[in-house]
């Protein structure tokens, strides 16, 4: 029988997802399963959105413009204009999701073998990208302490190698919820400019910033106007995430016209998506202060909660809808699996995404795990209960 690549063997299974069948049983077993694993919100997607599809009227659904249609570019031009004057349609390729952005990103700007410097905790398919693109992933470790706050530039110093070509970061970040200050990104721009690199920033929850506190994009950086490249998606943004419609955003004309060539290749990004999404740009601004308030009162609920339970720590995120939470137990892996076989409290359980698979490091997260509080309050807060009482079960094995 013919065997499968050696590419194939290395890709990793997604931490978030590889619960699944274990949830699909417990479900089966009659317990109702609280799904904190995984970031898909159960906000209302912009109504102008949703006419959008309703009223498509189209004889036939035919292939869009390689990079997206035009009309959908400029207005995503309009948008990122209002965070860094100067752009244009040109500047713009829409994707099928932001994860198609960061592999053609990765595939127009890295060959195989290159090393792209990532710190961690990271969004677990990072990995999966490199690997599909034969790219090195080098990691820098956060810690939870502080946070998750972005490391010494000593220690991205000590990363760098005449492989090194680029830094990748997540503002907020995903599975942290950590929003990076204007002086941290500062500090990138510097070792950017220091070792002619690529930045890329994902930045998929830009408008879900807390407690006063503002987003500070790459394209906002003075002098690497060359070096920025950002991934985008309207998954979160908007709550559509089934749409799959992303972009990647760059003032470099070089690589705007290398990932033009991948683009070509797949022939267009959705058709129907990106519908839904140019509708989507004319949601008022009012949506998303009362989703963030929302997902504010949401991670207070967690968060706190979770503070409360003995031996437990949760920093407190400052974007995203995501936290991670250090538990009192030796790996997580097993207690998240043990929670979804082994464990109910009044008929139900949660399901967590243990945090290892979001390191690159071996090792690295086995008392962590990741929660999404894009539930409901009242879900969550029975959520924080039955986590509560499963720790106490758990640890009297």
């Amino acid at each position: 029988m013919p065997k499968i690549s050696v590419r194939g063997h290395q890709m990793p299974e997604s931490p978030i997802r590889k619960l699944v069948p274990f949830a699909e049983k417990a479900k089966a077993q009659g317990k109702s399963v609280i799904h904190l694993n995984i970031g898909q919100p159960d906000i209302k997607t912009p109504e102008g959105a949703m006419d959008a599809i309703r009223n498509i009227d189209m004889k036939v659904i035919e292939y869009s413009h390689s990079a997206g249609n035009e009309s959908y570019r400029k207005g995503l031009a309009n948008y990122y204009n209002g965070i860094s004057q100067g752009f244009t349609h040109e500047n713009i390729m829409v994707t099928t999701g932001g994860s198609e952005a960061l592999l053609f990103g990765f595939t127009a700007c890295f060959n195989p073998g290159d090393e792209v410097i990532i710190p961690e905790p990271f969004y677990a398919n990072y990995n999966g990208f490199a690997e599909t693109c034969g790219v090195r992933v080098i990691p820098i470790n956060s810690s939870i302490e502080n946070g998750f706050a972005l490391p010494a530039i000593e220690e991205f110093e000590k990363k760098i190698t005449a492989k090194t070509k680029g830094i990748l970061i997540c503002n907020p970040g995903n599975p942290t919820g950590y929003l990076y200050s204007k002086e941290e990104l500062e500090q990138l721009k510097a070792i950017v400019l220091k070792h002619d690199l690529y930045l890329f920033a994902d930045e998929v929850y830009r408008e879900f910033c807390y407690d006063g506190k503002t987003h500070h994009s790459i394209l906002n950086l003075s002098g690497i106007e060359q070096n920025a490249i950002v991934v985008d998606s309207v998954s979160k943004r908007y709550s559509m995430c089934g749409v799959r419609i992303g972009a990647l955003v760059s003032r470099n004309k070089e690589v705007m016209t290398t990932v033009l060539k991948l683009g070509q290749a797949r022939l267009s990004p959705p058709s129907l998506g990106q519908i839904a999404a140019e509708a989507a740009l004319n949601t008022p601004h009012n949506y998303f202060e009362e989703v963030s308030e929302e997902y504010v009162q949401r991670r207070n609920i967690l968060v706190d909660g979770l503070n409360a339970i003995e031996g437990v720590y949760c920093p407190k995120p400052g974007g995203a809808f995501y936290a991670v939470a250090k538990l009192p137990v030796e790996n997580t892996d097993h207690f998240c699996q043990w929670m979804l076989e082994s464990f109910e409290f009044n008929g139900e359980t949660v399901m967590m995404a243990p945090l290892s698979g979001f390191y690159s490091t071996k090792g690295e997260g086995t008392q962590e795990v990741r929660l999404a509080y894009v539930l409901e309050k009242e879900k969550l807060k029975r959520a924080v209960k039955c986590l509560e009482e499963g720790l106490k079960a758990y640890n009297k094995r």
